[in-house]
């Protein structure tokens, strides 16, 4: 592995195969969407725990990191659990916030301050993110519009979505 590129993890799918169709559904409704909301704390002190090798939503989710990000308020470390896209020497990470109206904070934060860290597959890897826009924004949002629970949490804002390219530092 070049020092440019990110590892993959052996935990989650970063595929839509027909197996996993029906996860993927469930988490598109908006009962799994508060579902997955409701779990999302325990499985970030897994996903912490384990430096990112682990989840409890297991190999039926998406890859997981943690984003360790500067609050643009406070100036202190805010870490998220985020799933990812991988793309090339980049990884791709939207701020969906489950298809609430406000953007997520990790995603303000980065627009604020785009250094930042991740925790994956084991390593802790410094970052730069880039808020990607135009034609560039739109191809990565294809990526993560092909999971269904992306396309709902489309529906459910008026917002644009954030989308950022995370590039080792």
């Amino acid at each position: 592995m070049s020092e440019a590129t990110f590892p993959h993890g052996k935990w989650g799918r970063d595929d839509v195969s027909a197996l996993f169709k029906p996860v993927f559904s469930f988490a598109a409704s908006p009962l799994g969407s508060k579902v997955i909301r409701a779990i999302v704390p325990l499985d970030r002190r897994v996903v912490d725990r384990t430096k990112g090798r682990f989840s409890l939503f297991g190999p039926l989710s998406m890859p997981e990191l943690l984003l360790t990000t500067t609050g643009r308020k406070s100036g202190q470390p805010r870490t998220s659990v985020l799933s990812y896209v991988h793309e090339g020497d980049r990884l791709l990470v939207m701020g969906s916030n489950f298809g609430q109206q406000q953007h997520p904070s990790w995603s303000t934060n980065l627009v604020a301050e785009p250094q930042a860290s991740i925790s994956m597959a084991g390593q802790d890897i410094p970052v730069t993110a880039t808020l990607l826009t135009d034609g560039e924004r739109d191809a990565a949002l294809q990526r993560f519009l092909a999971y269904p629970m992306y396309r709902a949490y489309q529906t459910r804002t008026d917002r644009d979505l954030r989308v950022f390219a995370l590039t080792r530092r």
